[in-house]
């Protein structure tokens, strides 16, 4: 436990942590002197910004689709049955998308479809590209038959991959899994987002609040070459973002598009995720899918990706 107050230094230059030091890190109990670490390495990224991305979910399959104007992300959700129905779906949304960036599908089921249609995976990426998609909307590290192999492939097609995910935690040892994921950034270095906490349950691995606050301050310290360590405001809920943010994530995904709910203006959500970001000492920005600031001022690239 005593190595965890001598990280600090060693963090602040970005240096990379041992084995040992990581192995400390992830036995440790003490969530308040790793969170606090965790925050630091999160403040010499992005000082008190705090990025939240409003999305609206289109399905892979569907009617007309339809989205409210203050969406700043189009995201196609759900696995297409085929090569031409996800180009012919993200034909449809580009034409209506009037500039705002359409993203879509899991880059995991891009690798399946890709391999039960006999083409090569940059072909299909080649082709939603030419049809409109500006970044695949996901890629479920765990899932991914070759990590490295399909995010360059991403690259090379001409989209960007805009969050790297964890779909289900197969084992309850995440230091090896953010080691894993940090060198895939080192041999990629394409990677803006990380959102490590898993987006669907595994009852043999439970979960609670303390392992999901322990696991946001892991990665940023373990996946420190990711610019953005991100929660999902959706998934997760106001109240688990909010503690989030504190202990080292700095990225908000997921948050509703619609305007007033009826409820009042401060429980619509814009003003929500607003109020939630100042509550935890932190500056709300709103981006787009391209992770360019919207809002008040021109537009601004977002974080730089090391080695990019």
């Amino acid at each position: 436990m005593t190595v965890l107050p001598n990280l600090t230094s060693r963090l602040a230059h970005g240096r990379r942590l041992t084995g040992d030091e990581v192995a400390s890190l992830a036995a440790t109990h003490d969530i308040v002197s790793l969170g606090m670490m965790a925050d630091e390495v999160r403040r010499r990224h992005h000082g008190t910004r705090t990025t939240f991305l409003r999305v609206a979910d289109v399905a892979a399959m569907g009617g007309v689709p339809s989205w409210p104007a203050a969406a700043g992300e189009i995201r196609i959700v759900g696995a297409p049955p085929c090569r031409k129905a996800a180009v012919d779906r993200v034909r449809e949304v580009s034409a209506l998308a009037n500039g705002t960036p359409v993203t879509g599908f899991s880059l995991a089921d891009l690798e399946r479809l890709a391999a039960g249609e006999g083409l090569p995976l940059r072909a299909l990426l080649e082709e939603l590209r030419a049809a409109g998609l500006e970044l695949v909307a996901e890629g479920p590290f765990d899932l991914l038959q070759d990590a490295r192999r399909s995010v360059e492939e991403v690259n090379i097609a001409g989209l960007a991959l805009a969050r790297l995910t964890i779909h289900q935690l197969s084992s309850p040892d995440v230091a090896s899994l953010f080691e894993r994921v940090a060198e895939l950034q080192r041999r990629v270095a394409v990677i803006r987002a990380f959102a490590p906490l898993p987006r669907t349950v595994n009852p043999t691995v439970p979960t609670t609040g303390f392992d999901d606050v322990k696991r946001v301050a892991l990665a940023r310290l373990i996946v420190d070459n990711v610019p953005s360590i991100q929660v999902d405001w959706s998934l997760y809920g106001p109240k688990l973002a909010q503690v989030a943010l504190t202990v080292g994530a700095d990225d908000v995904d997921g948050v509703s598009s619609e305007g007033d709910t009826g409820e009042g203006r401060r429980r619509a959500p814009l003003e929500e995720i607003r109020r939630n970001i100042r509550a935890a000492g932190q500056e709300p920005v709103e981006r787009n899918g391209r992770f360019e600031t919207v809002g008040d001022g021109p537009a601004k690239a977002g974080p730089h990706v090391p080695g990019a």
